[in-house]
């Protein structure tokens, strides 16, 4: 593969175990900025890295150097892209980028291996191969956050100075307010977006549905500009949070579809690379070195998110592998049809043999079709559907409709319970949440009674 990744391990360094130490590639890392003191000044006292057992260990590291601490987690990175296919030659990928350390990674992560890949490319003799496009997207909540402007120009000019500083290929950065989903019009667009947070009353249901408008919005951004694969920054830590939120909001069906390392549900498939590693280690290479990150526009979590959050971190410190621990047992949960990757065969002649192979994202359309709730597009089990067809028997109204169309969590949550708010709820949703109900349900019922066929009842046994 032209981009480096047919092999699991990082580099060609002498450390072992997945850690190099020398950068031969001819490659100039220009991402390691950090250099600890050289062995021949260590004191008596200062314990060795254990695997390249030359320089000092840097706390919180497990036994690392500050340059051993950074392979092994870009060993982590790569070896899940590797493993999952995640990243392909031939890809145009987009990467969610919030400024928090996790997406701050996988930045610098993703450049160093496409550089590499250019590198290849114009070293090889014939230079036909391909290497992946990258481009980044940040999503401006500024609509519905209290930030200041002085705070928020100064965040938008490091922004565009992370993105631009980066050595070839060129990434291009695509800054888009949320707002935008409802209208071009970001006026009109930000009066919608205020107007449908202030109908729902759930203060967790209010913070679930801006993250669901986030994802439209990261969605139509890939959409428009021709990407094929979305790169989320989702940690270990953040995946763990979000089972036990999960469970708690009763979404345990529809757990297994969001933790994977890859979800196509969407038109563009979403990526997670750095599934492996804890927030705590990704917060700790930023510092080391010296990545900078746009802390100023992380928002506080609220509800149900935020009482898990610190939930965690309270176990975190009794016990360091607990956060590991709540992904391994969800692990267990099976995975739905859009969790897998299918492979196809690539019938370019010009390519070399051994680039003939490509592995592509099982296309939506080739696999039987998941019931997806219309807000937080979860999926929806036989049971609730069941349930969902009963309320659309003689439903009238537009919000009906939709409501019967979402999972039992968005209706708790999400849903206004007051009927006056009900209409003006749906009136102001974006367009994308809305057809998503219409198609699936408005146009032909056919396929709903298809995929509940199990739990109604004959003719012969509904007891007339």
């Amino acid at each position: 593969m032209a981009c480096g990744l047919t092999g699991t391990g990082t580099g060609t360094g002498t450390c072992g175990s997945s850690c190099y130490k020398d950068n031969n590639d001819g490659i100039e890392d220009s991402t390691n900025t950090f250099s600890p003191p050289s062995s021949t000044t260590l004191l008596p006292h200062m314990k060795l890295c254990y695997k390249c057992k030359e320089e000092e260990v840097i706390n919180s590291t497990g036994g690392l150097c500050g340059i051993c601490f950074r392979n092994s987690l870009f060993a982590k990175f790569k070896q899940s892209i590797t493993t999952h296919d995640l990243i392909s030659s031939t890809d145009n990928i987009l990467i969610a980028f919030s400024g928090g350390p996790s997406s701050r990674v996988v930045l610098e992560f993703v450049h160093e291996i496409q550089q590499k890949a250019q590198k290849n490319s114009d070293a090889s003799r014939d230079k036909l191969y391909p290497v992946f496009g990258v481009g980044v997207a940040f999503i401006d909540e500024s609509a519905v956050t209290s930030i200041a402007s002085d705070d928020l120009d100064n965040a938008m000019q490091d922004l565009r100075l992370i993105v631009s500083s980066l050595a070839l290929p060129t990434k291009e950065l695509h800054i888009v307010p949320i707002q935008s989903i409802f209208s071009t019009d970001l006026k009109d667009g930000r009066n919608k977006l205020n107007e449908l947070l202030d109908t729902v009353n759930d203060v967790t249901g209010k913070e679930d549905l801006l993250c669901h408008l986030r994802m439209l919005c990261l969605q139509k951004i890939a959409f428009e500009n021709k990407y094929n694969k979305l790169v989320l920054g989702s940690c270990t830590s953040r995946i763990a949070c979000h089972v036990l939120s999960a469970a708690v909001k009763g979404q345990g069906y529809s757990l297994p579809a969001d933790i994977q390392y890859i979800d196509a549900r969407w038109k563009t498939p979403v990526v997670l690379p750095l599934r492996d590693c804890l927030a705590q280690e990704l917060n700790l290479l930023c510092r080391l070195n010296s990545l900078k990150t746009l802390d100023v526009l992380d928002a506080p979590r609220s509800g149900i998110n935020d009482l898990v959050s610190k939930f965690l971190t309270t176990l975190q410190e009794e016990n360091p592998a607990r956060e590991r621990t709540i992904v391994r047992t969800a692990e267990k949960l099976i995975p739905f049809h859009f969790n897998r990757l299918k492979e196809t065969k690539d019938t370019d002649e010009t390519l070399p043999r051994r680039r003939r192979r490509k592995v592509n994202l099982q296309p939506y359309e080739s696999v039987p079709s998941e019931f997806l709730c219309s807000i937080c597009c979860s999926p929806i089990n036989k049971l609730d559907m069941e349930c969902l067809n009963s309320k659309l028997e003689g439903c009238e109204t537009n919000f009906t409709i939709f409501g019967a169309s979402c999972c039992p969590s968005c209706q708790f949550q999400i849903l206004p319970k007051d009927s006056s708010s009900r209409e003006q709820f749906y009136s102001l949703l974006p367009r994308q949440m809305t057809t998503r109900a219409s198609d699936f349900i408005g146009g032909d019922q056919t396929w709903l009674r298809e995929q509940i066929k199990d739990c109604l009842l004959s003719d012969s046994e509904d007891g007339t």
